[in-house]
């Protein structure tokens, strides 16, 4: 039964939402007024903690990654996030697909056709570039970035806050409120526990606007190739919009009929794109390429997990310095996927959360790499597309449409290619409206959903702040913001992992709480 306790504004807590929005606009100001000072005192800064703390952030990776398999297949593994006596919310296709779509997104379109190029033309390893074994690792480092270590990082918190909704069935379904096994009423009470969720509140309202600014040029070079137009910001406008539209719309609609329907749709529609490169493209290449590929990962992945590219001492690869930005930037994103899997967990146990998370994302994104991957790759080797002349000195995102118009029928290769990036990015906007939704709402959490025109609100929100630091150039300094919020995140994620196995000990949850 819909709750009714005033109108849908009244339902958000203004003392953690009005601070984390106030704090994005203050700092964003100043940084977009002096964009080329503040990016460069920004990137400096993030520079300085990558060189000193690279082998923390590859270590943390692995940490969670073992932490997921010790939850997974110890004891822990079998305790029902939920009454353990009814079914899952969702099944296991649906539940994957959503997982799927909120932990990939649109970046796994953009990484799958040009992430190579940035690898092959300054390979890892003392590799000469623009090599055969170059290319190779071009694709492997692809696959690896949509990899175990990043969806664990998406993950790790989800245990505990899917245990105190749906289990300890608390009404707010906050970070402050999972630590308080940990820091006790007082601290989670007072002006602690505020901090914690507010500081999660700045990394995912700047990341989803960073994400819906950098998202958008995916569909505006294509669409500007398509048309026979210039990227104009009018034309990134006008997409901008429609995509608020689609995702306010599927937001409003809620996981059943929204999210849910737009996830399962948008894999179908991605396997037929695939399928139509296959056969349209150099399907027998791709999949050979795609083979050796696999191969090479696997063979290397240890190394490539363990990278700090040490002896080099002055000079750093493309690898090594974009993985530590890639697990950092990760971070800040990681309590959103947490909160979200924890969401629509319910039923489940948690070892199916977490290796379905761990392996449904990776498997969907291997293959989409090696099928986008290898298609660019093989119009390269064949001179029929100078891909790696197209991407030196240019923004990547030029060779994506250059590569589609390469196949028959490309005008139907682009459309579809668009459509997929489009839902992809509308279900992880979404999902992230949704989450924050649920986050700041008073409701109860545990038996309600997050209100629908909050949700709308804070759609609205995100819309809005992207468009303003697009047009005043502030996306750069705050995507920066954003790599830098993910080191606190990784601190209170750590917690996190704690606070679920304390729980489930303290309330002996592998006896009480597991399907008979």
């Amino acid at each position: 039964m819909r709750q009714r306790t005033g109108h849908d504004w009244q339902l958000i807590d203004h003392k953690i939402f009005i601070p984390s929005l106030l704090f994005i606009i203050i700092i964003s100001i100043p940084f977009s007024i002096y964009e080329s000072e503040s990016l460069n005192l920004l990137n400096t800064i993030f520079d300085k903690i990558v060189d000193v703390f690279s082998w923390g952030y590859i270590w943390y990776a692995v940490i969670l990654v073992v932490a997921g398999l010790y939850l997974s297949f110890s004891k822990y593994g079998k305790v029902v996030l939920g009454n353990p006596n009814e079914k899952p919310r969702f099944t296991m296709f649906k539940y994957a697909s959503i997982l799927i779509a909120m932990g990939v997104g649109s970046t796994i379109m953009r990484t799958g056709m040009v992430q190579w190029t940035q690898v092959a033309l300054d390979p890892p390893f003392g590799v000469s570039p623009e090599s055969q074994e170059a290319l190779l690792w071009g694709n492997a480092y692809s696959m690896f970035l949509w990899s175990f270590q990043v969806f664990a990082i998406f993950v790790m918190a989800a245990p505990a806050m899917a245990y105190i909704i749906h289990v300890k069935e608390r009404p707010l379904m906050r970070i402050s409120e999972a630590c308080r096994c940990i820091f006790g009423d007082k601290f989670t009470n007072g002006i602690g526990g505020k901090v914690l969720d507010i500081l999660f509140l700045v990394s995912i309202l700047s990341g989803a606007a960073v994400t819906l600014g950098l998202g958008t040029p995916i569909i505006t070079y294509n669409v500007s190739a398509l048309l026979n137009m210039e990227v104009t910001f009018g034309l990134t406008m006008i997409i901008t919009i429609i995509w608020v539209f689609l995702f306010s719309v599927s937001a409003y609609l809620g996981i059943e009929k929204g999210i849910k329907r737009l996830s399962t749709f948008n894999m179908y529609l991605a396997g037929g794109l695939a399928i139509f490169i296959l056969v349209a493209g150099p399907g027998i290449f791709i999949m050979d390429y795609f083979t050796d590929t696999v191969g090479h990962l696997l063979q290397h992945y240890l190394q490539l997990s363990l990278y700090t590219d040490s002896v080099a001492m002055e000079t750093t690869t493309h690898v090594q310095s974009h993985m530590i930005f890639w697990f950092a930037y990760s971070a800040t994103w990681a309590m959103l996927h947490s909160i979200f899997a924890a969401k629509i967990s319910k039923g489940r146990t948690v070892k199916e959360m977490i290796l379905t998370y761990l392996l449904a994302p990776t498997m969907l994104s291997w293959i989409a790499t090696g099928v986008l991957g290898g298609f660019g790759v093989e119009r390269y080797l064949t001179g029929e597309v100078p891909v790696l002349d197209i991407v030196e000195g240019h923004d990547p995102m030029n060779a994506i449409p250059e590569i589609l118009l390469s196949l028959p029928w490309a005008s139907i290769a682009i459309i579809a290619f668009i459509v997929v990036s489009m839902i992809f990015l509308t279900t992880t906007l979404d999902s992230t409206t949704y989450t924050i939704a649920a986050y700041t709402s008073k409701r109860d959490m545990s038996k309600m959903e997050p209100s629908r025109k909050l949700r709308v609100i804070v759609a609205a929100i995100i819309t809005t702040l992207a468009l303003i630091l697009m047009q005043i150039g502030g996306l750069a300094p705050l995507e920066v913001i954003s790599g830098l919020m993910g080191i606190p995140i990784i601190v209170i994620q750590l917690l996190t992992i704690y606070a679920a196995k304390r729980m489930m000990d303290e309330d002996k949850a592998w006896i009480y709480n597991v399907r008979k």
